[in-house]
């Protein structure tokens, strides 16, 4: 009944293949929307210090001179707990079109132009593509998006109040 073959012939060397890098989308897509539960978006880039709408809006006109369209902007949700050992400012899914900002920087003492500078960067992911190494692993932070980055007018100023700050973020 079960008969099992054993083969004598030795196995074939496998052979090295170099595999062309897969186009993935570059963020999870979030739960999709129904429309009634769009009827209640109030004002969810409207924070308690900062509109980011606005912001976007200011940051859009000036750097990508309006080309950014239809992306929602807002504040994350608030965590019970604060993080510990790092935070991500901010996000972006690009294939639902949002760009998330951290709500712990919704605070009197973050200046405007330190969120101008998060929203930029997450802004340059929707316009500067991904690259990919020899391996396949997609690389978001690459030189040539580095570059661009550092053309942030504040750019310096930003990422030295952020080294400075980010305790404040801890817990």
């Amino acid at each position: 009944m079960g008969q099992s073959t054993i083969s004598t012939r030795s196995p074939k060397p496998q052979r090295k293949t170099h595999k062309a890098p897969v186009q993935t989308s570059k963020r999870k897509i979030a739960t999709p929307k129904y429309p009634i539960q769009r009827q209640f978006d109030f004002q969810e880039s409207q924070g308690r210090w900062f509109n980011l709408r606005a912001i976007f809006d200011k940051v859009n006109a000036r750097y990508f001179r309006n080309r950014i369209k239809n992306y929602r902007v807002v504040w994350g949700k608030k965590r019970k707990e604060r993080p510990r050992t790092s935070v991500v400012f901010g996000s972006i899914q690009e294939d639902d079109r949002i760009i998330r900002i951290h709500p712990l920087l919704d605070r009197v003492f973050v200046p405007q132009w330190f969120i101008e500078y998060v929203l930029y960067h997450e802004m340059l992911h929707a316009v500067v593509p991904d690259i990919y190494d020899p391996q396949g692993r997609r690389i978001i932070h690459h030189a040539d998006f580095c570059e661009k980055e550092r053309r942030f007018y504040w750019f310096r100023r930003a990422k030295l109040w952020e080294q400075e700050n980010l305790s404040r973020f801890l817990h």
